[in-house]
């Protein structure tokens, strides 16, 4: 698909699309929302005119508009509403499934005519799988000749009901008569196609279950490696490295990073016994053992090591990811069959005597590992259920090999190293912009120089625990405690934007905790990638607060 013509002529697009209703255009259809909400993924929103009428009845609505010029109306028009804009494009949608939503509603509005043929099957069963359970996808189809600019093909109902069987989607009936073209160009007319998910499709969460419950286990590493891999998806989705249709790709750094931060309380602090018998554990080498004399959060994704430190914790993941590639994951395999479910490579690796920041591009550089695309979206969306599962198995396996530690001490040592709050770095920051000029609550823009203050997880801690510099932020006393543990609310995130990033620009950026900034969003912010701006961080920031929403179903705050 080209979009020049949309770009050239935006304006007269953008007039023209708004010259409409969403009641014209789609009377057809949307009475089968109801009074229902939910998230919507809006595919092709040009002016944004569906968008902004859905957001208007309640929806959270994810804006997908590959014209830029185009875009760039459409997100004036709606800036004031629950709305996130997306450059990206069918058949592909890779930016989209990089988030890992699912969502109720996915509307394809005057955009199917300008897929090729080849594309089309592709881009049907893409949109069939971001659809929530029960979540409805809305097709309309332009019949008719071309206006000699844009490319145009063919289209038919019949097609994508074929596509709908092999999906396994239920089409909606409609009334099958044909709706004239709104705009009075008698030479075209419209079709509508719906259909509906019965269910989520995949299979995935049998599968996790038969890992967690049913599968034989000679020790914890099974358990150890979907952790890993949940903890993953939950916290760092930023640290894919690719996306094909079936797998999602990750540095195979990074699995082992995240299971060195999970043995070691267990096994460093706590001494429990990970299989039965007295056997070693294969990953834990001299480097496991002296990591003793750190805690987890001296070497997670996103710090500095010094050159004293950085080679022990670099051996250390670089024995765990050997012994991950031929333990766990040669043994778990899908059910019923001797095929492995994860995959992985490793890359010779020379460690040396020098200082190591944790980023992405270091942690990619012990090779890659690849996971099921439709299982990481699970561990993604289902994080909050299915961690608290393993941690259960992986407590009954420990209790069964040694019986003489109570559950509390089990669950203490299971505990994610994450689990305790810290702002004390955040402080002595605001404790030093405080010294020299103002400092404004992000939420209120009160000067915190004359009021008592308290450092804010933006996103609340108690339902997503992360302590990154990004997710900190001055706030007066008054405002953290009447917002708690709520999610701040799209529009009051928007108005505080300005004060956020000023934040950031005048208290992190240019200093020395910079690329630690910069790599904590990088790892967590699945869309921000290279954009290493305040900017490109705070549009991360909207899209991370979409996705815990829809997740975790959080309150919303609106602010004082």
């Amino acid at each position: 698909m080209t979009y020049a013509s949309y770009n050239k002529n935006a304006q007269k697009f953008f007039a023209q699309y708004q010259s409409l209703t969403f009641e014209q255009v789609h009377g057809d259809w949307f009475p089968l929302l109801e009074k229902k909400s939910g998230l919507a993924l809006d595919v092709g929103a040009g002016s944004g005119r569906d968008a902004l009428a859905l957001a208007e009845r309640g929806w959270d609505v994810v804006a997908v508009e590959p014209a830029s010029e185009l875009c760039r109306l459409g997100e004036a028009a709606t800036a004031h509403q629950s709305i996130q804009w997306v450059d990206d494009s069918l058949p592909d949608l890779s930016e989209i499934r990089k988030l890992s939503y699912r969502f109720d509603l996915v509307l394809v509005s005057a955009v199917w005519m300008h897929l090729p043929p080849t594309s089309r099957e592709r881009a049907f069963r893409i949109l069939t799988e971001l659809l929530a359970p029960s979540g409805m996808l809305v097709i309309t189809l332009r019949h008719g000749p071309g206006d000699g600019e844009r490319k145009f093909y063919e289209v038919t109902k019949a097609e994508l009901d074929s596509f709908a069987r092999h999906r396994a989607v239920m089409p909606v009936h409609l009334p099958e008569t044909p709706c004239a073209d709104q705009l009075k160009r008698a030479d075209v007319w419209w079709e509508t196609a719906v259909y509906r998910l019965p269910d989520d499709g995949t299979g995935a969460l049998p599968t996790l279950r038969h890992i967690i419950i049913n599968d034989n286990k000679s020790s914890t590493y099974k358990l150890g490696l979907l952790r890993t891999l949940v903890r993953m998806a939950d916290s760092a989705p930023g640290l894919v490295l690719n996306r094909s249709d079936d797998w999602v790709e990750l540095p195979l750094g990074a699995v082992g990073l995240f299971w060195i931060m999970l043995y070691h309380p267990l096994v460093l602090k706590h001494h429990l016994r990970q299989a039965p018998g007295s056997r070693g554990l294969g990953f834990a080498g001299h480097d496991f053992y002296e990591l003793s004399k750190l805690s987890p959060l001296d070497f997670r994704v996103g710090l500095s090591l010094s050159a004293e430190v950085a080679p022990v914790v670099m051996r250390a993941i670089r024995q765990a990811v050997g012994n991950i590639l031929d333990n766990p994951v040669k043994y778990t395999t899908w059910p019923g069959t001797n095929c492995q479910i994860f995959e992985g490579s490793k890359s010779r690796l020379t460690v040396r005597n020098e200082p190591v920041r944790l980023d992405k591009g270091t942690l990619a550089r012990f090779g890659r590992f690849r996971v099921p695309a439709m299982l990481w979206d699970t561990f993604s969306r289902y994080a909050c259920w299915v961690e608290p599962a393993i941690v259960n198995e992986w407590i009954n396996k420990m209790g069964s090999w040694e019986a003489r530690y109570s559950s509390e001490t089990y669950h203490k040592a299971l505990q994610w190293v994450e689990g305790r709050r810290d702002t004390s770095v955040v402080r002595k920051l605001v404790e030093q912009q405080l010294s020299t000029g103002p400092v404004e609550c992000v939420w209120t823009a009160r000067d915190l120089s004359r009021s008592r203050y308290d450092i804010d997880h933006c996103f609340p801690w108690s339902r997503w625990n992360n302590n990154d510099l990004w997710n900190l932020l001055p706030a007066s006393h008054t405002a953290n405690a009447a917002k708690s543990e709520r999610l701040p609310a799209d529009s009051l995130l928007k108005q505080a934007r300005p004060r956020v990033i000023e934040w950031w620009e005048h208290a992190i950026v240019g200093t020395e905790r910079e690329q630690q900034f910069y790599s904590e969003a990088e790892a967590a912010l699945p869309l921000l990638g290279e954009n290493r701006t305040p900017d490109g961080v705070f549009e991360g920031m909207l899209q991370q607060r979409l996705r815990l929403k829809t997740n975790l179903q959080l309150a919303e705050w609106l602010g004082l």
